[in-house]
């Protein structure tokens, strides 16, 4: 896939969503930052459904604090990993309080050092919430680079460094966002929904679900 091909795929999927948003609910960097750590093996409605329960009772650090492991535990119980969960959620809460006095620190490799924070999840909250350039790659885009092609890698770390440098300038802020809500509604692991997609004329998938 050439400079030309990727420009115009972006500009599209632009077009077609000029400002896009995360599935997650979340209300400031640290409620996002809580949410995302959630979202781990599990759906952004499934999340979203916890979190209105948690954030109701505790939306800051010093909150989170204040209701402590166990209430948090049993606000976020629908959700996998749950017990896991939780504890990273009130060790994180405590380092910001301790650390940083409550906010969520803009830098990607401070956030990696936080309990349940990986790079996939720094990424995110540094790309939607601090407005950082950065691609976090999931399953859905990992696909999506493929089927396209816009990129090949075995791996999410290598996604992420082979597309990074190839999506166009002004393009890169929502990258993320445009080729994970691509995956998730139009370029589906099982069945794509090739009619609906707004490229469908410049991806090279060769499997593509076309109205017969």
């Amino acid at each position: 896939m050439g400079p030309k091909a990727r420009k115009e795929i972006f500009a599209r999927l632009a077009r077609a969503n000029p400002e896009p948003r995360s599935d997650l609910e979340y209300r400031d960097p640290y409620t996002l930052l809580v949410a995302v750590v959630l979202s781990a093996q599990a759906t952004d409605a499934g999340v979203n459904k916890a979190t209105r329960r948690l954030f109701a009772r505790a939306d800051t650090p010093e909150a989170m604090l204040a209701l402590g492991e166990d209430a948090v535990r049993e606000q976020i119980r629908t959700i996998g990993l749950y017990r896991a969960k939780a504890k990273n959620v009130i060790a994180l809460s405590r380092i910001l309080v301790e650390q940083y006095g409550g906010a969520v620190p803009p830098s990607r490799a401070a956030l990696e050092k936080l309990p349940g924070v990986g790079k996939k999840t720094a990424a995110v909250v540094v790309n939607i919430a601090f407005g950082e350039a950065t691609i976090a790659v999931d399953t859905h885009i990992f696909r999506v680079a493929h089927r396209i092609p816009l990129a090949y890698a075995k791996t999410a770390d290598a996604m992420e460094a082979a597309l990074t440098p190839i999506v166009p300038a002004p393009y890169r802020r929502h990258a993320h966002h445009w080729l994970i809500l691509h995956g998730r509604y139009i370029c589906k692991a099982r069945k794509p929904d090739c009619p609906r997609c707004p490229i469908i004329d410049l991806c090279r998938y060769r499997d593509k679900t076309l109205p017969s």
